[in-house]
Parts: structure tokens; sequence; C-alpha cells
């Protein structure tokens, strides 16, 4: 072969190579190109709001005396109630609870005291303050446990074989545990039971004046409905 040929040859693959990059350049440049992606929407932050109904076992101590009386004691009458709390969370494990409801207890007289019987009723409202901690890593199973003040009011006292009976409003201790299962992101179902360390001065006329200590120191028990705003 000629080297005139070679030449020939060689400058025709060279146009060649150069036909097909040019076209391939082209190709590219009529390739439409994507959007990028719109950034992930952020994931809704939760609401530190809560809300659980509960119904109530209010369950009491059964113990008390009447100053003065040897082996007095005192009795009253456990209850159910429904019960509304609203819970704040400051963080995913910090969070405060304010628990709501109210109830009534009849009073016994007991020990030495027992031939009284009913000595009489009174409505109670004891508003309860817990901060709780709560642990995060059980998945749907949130266990918490808490601790607070409770304040308790009592109203529409009534005496039954005393007259004039006053409980005084009283301040008192609480401690809690229980467990929310959320069964989707806003709904769950609790579980929860709290001890409140409670014991009212009262005074009577049993006929005469008497004054003494009320130890109800109740168990409130129950269980109920969550949901997370």
């Amino acid at each position: 072969m000629t080297k005139t040929c070679t030449r020939r040859i060689s400058a025709l693959a060279a146009a060649t190579a150069l036909l097909l990059i040019g076209q391939a350049a082209g190709a590219a440049d009529m390739t439409p190109v994507a959007d990028p992606a719109p950034d992930a929407p952020l994931a809704a932050a939760s609401s530190p709001w809560q809300v659980r109904v509960r119904g109530l076992g209010v369950i009491s101590e059964d113990n008390g005396h009447v100053n003065g009386v040897a082996g007095s004691d005192l009795s009253y009458s456990d209850t159910y109630i429904p019960e509304l709390d609203i819970t704040y969370y400051f963080t995913d494990n910090i969070a405060a609870e304010l628990i709501l409801g109210t109830t009534y207890a009849n009073v016994w007289g007991e020990g030495s005291i027992a031939g009284l019987g009913k000595i009489g009723r009174t409505w109670i409202l004891p508003p309860t303050l817990t901060l709780q901690y709560h642990f995060t890593d059980f998945g749907a199973f949130k266990p918490y446990v808490g601790a607070g003040l409770n304040y308790t009011m009592f109203y529409n006292e009534e005496g039954a074989n005393a007259d004039d009976l006053d409980i005084h409003n009283a301040f008192g201790a609480a401690v809690q545990v229980g467990f929310d299962y959320m069964v989707d992101e806003h709904w769950g179902v609790n579980f929860d039971v709290k001890k409140i360390f409670l014991e009212p001065e009262f005074d009577a006329k049993v006929p005469s004046d008497v004054d003494g200590t009320a130890k109800l120191n109740p168990w409130l028990v129950g269980a109920g409905v969550t949901y997370r705003f």
C-alpha cells in the first residue's frame, strides 16, 4: 500500500471520529436536564399539648382520729369518677400534668367512736400538678413517672351524726407512675396510678366541739384514652 493511500485512510478515520463525537455532543445538548428534586418537606413538629380522659377509682387509707378520744378512728367511702388531665411537654422527656376531677366521701366513726356510725359527707376537689419524666426508648409503649403537689378543697360538707362538720383545705405531696400505649400519632390508651399524701384537719360538734385529723392518703387508679395534638 502506498504512503499516499495510507494518509488518505488515516484522514478518513479521523474525520469519521470527529463526526461521531460531534453527533454525541449534540445529542447530549438536546437531552432535557431534570429539575433538582424539591426539598423534602420537614416533618411537622409534634404539639406540646396532650389531654387524657380517665375513669378513676379513689381508694382511701381509712385512718384518722378525734383529738382527746382514745382509740378513735375514721373510715371513708371509696368512689369512682371521671377525670380530665392536661399535659404540656417541655421536651420529649419532660412534661407537666394538671389533673382535674371531683368526688365525694362519706365519713364513718371507727374504733371507740364506731357507735356514731356515719359522721357526715363531703365533696372533694383535688387539683394536682405533677412534673413527669417520659421514657422514649420503647416505641409505642411510653412509660412515665412523676411527682408533684396537690391542693384539696372540701365543699358541701354535711353532718350526719355530727353538726357543723368542717374539713380544712390542705396541701399534699403526690407521686405517680403510668404509661401510654400509642396506637397512632395522636391516639393512645393510658393506665395511671397516683398516691396523694393528704391528712386534713377537721372540726365538728358531736355534740360538743371536737377536732382531729382525717388521714385519707388516697390511691388514685385510672385507665382511659390519650390524645396528643
